[in-house]
């Protein structure tokens, strides 16, 4: 199997540790538990993506292009 390298501060590291413990399994085995469970759930409610472009409140407008002379002077490397 695999090993993942994982950096934790140490709030969290002891929070993980707990929730481990009080879960009677590894460090491991809960993060892999709690990977499975974010990888599986779907991420947005169903039908989210059909949102694109639905709003037709005439104040909900694209701002037009700002010109490229407007635009912060850059120091040149």
């Amino acid at each position: 199997m695999p090993q993942l390298s994982l950096y934790l501060d140490d709030n969290t590291l002891t929070k993980v540790e707990e929730s481990a413990k009080v879960s009677n399994i590894s460090v491991s085995r809960l993060i892999t538990n709690a990977l499975e469970k974010y990888m599986s759930s779907n991420q947005w409610p169903e039908g989210f993506e059909n949102l694109f472009g639905s709003v037709s409140d005439e104040t909900f407008q694209r701002q037009s292009d700002i010109p490229f002379l407007s635009d912060t002077n850059r120091e040149i490397l």
